[in-house]
């Protein structure tokens, strides 16, 4: 038995408890044929309504902890180039050293694009239905990276704020960056967008949308010197460890499609 390791694994071990429990006391009820004292009916209200219950809420949860997760936004064809190259331990693009990085790690997608709003997680999943629709109408069966389909543009435009909750623009070494510095107010105040220098190729640089092809730049499929990978960033001074999800936090919604 593999140990548990994750909140995911740990609600889908108690969803499956549940499961077996309410599946005994049935057996139990329907082979043996008790008569309804106050016994059986504790047990078949378990067997028929507490587990159930606990079966449904704890495979419910578990099923959005997994939507966090960057091998979800991958399980659609159409955003492999994304998450292809957020995984690739050759590029350099920025989603790919914030992938390295353990402050975002498999939940990178959902930590760069969650809206961290008081109704983040039910505009999140109602995106996510409106994703599915696209996902039928516009991109089924448009090539092995959805290259046939329409280009993935943002829903609003990327806000600095999602920067600033690791970035706190006061570090030593974020100020030492002339562009940093000399634009500081209106980055602040999101006159100078951080995405304005920071584009579409620098972050995703596969994607069709920023003039990719679905596949690695030609550079990055030769091996590095010495065969080896880039190491994984330290986190920087100004980079506090971003806020863990719950179901209070929306998830993925800054793209047309993920």
């Amino acid at each position: 038995m593999q140990p548990i390791t994750s909140i995911e694994q740990l609600l889908k071990a108690t969803a499956l408890i549940a499961s077996v429990i309410a599946i005994i006391i049935l057996v139990w009820f329907l082979v043996r044929r008790p008569p309804l004292g106050r016994f059986t009916k504790v047990l078949l209200l378990f067997g028929l309504g507490v587990m159930p219950l606990g079966v449904a809420l704890t495979g419910n949860i578990a099923g959005f902890e997994y939507t966090l997760k960057r091998q979800f936004c991958g399980s659609c064809h159409v955003m492999l180039p994304y998450t292809q190259d957020a995984e690739d331990p050759k590029s350099t693009s920025l989603a790919a050293v914030h992938s390295r990085n353990h402050a975002f790690g498999e939940e990178s997608c959902y930590t760069c694009h969650a809206d961290y709003q008081l109704f983040g997680a039910m505009t999140t999943k109602l995106n996510g239905l409106r994703h599915l629709f696209m996902y039928v109408t516009e991109y089924a069966n448009t090539g092995p990276y959805g290259e046939g389909g329409p280009k993935i543009h943002m829903y609003k435009p990327f806000q600095n704020s999602m920067c600033m909750r690791c970035h706190s623009t006061t570090a030593t070494r974020w100020l030492a960056v002339e562009d940093h510095s000399g634009a500081l107010d209106d980055i602040r105040k999101g006159d100078t967008k951080c995405v304005d220098c920071h584009s579409g190729e620098k972050i995703h640089p596969r994607a069709f949308s920023h003039g990719g092809n679905g596949h690695p730049p030609p550079g990055e499929t030769a091996d590095l010197a010495g065969g080896q990978q880039p190491p994984s960033p330290p986190v920087a001074p100004d980079q506090a460890h971003p806020p863990g999800p719950s179901l209070g936090q929306g998830a993925p919604s800054g793209e047309k499609k993920e």
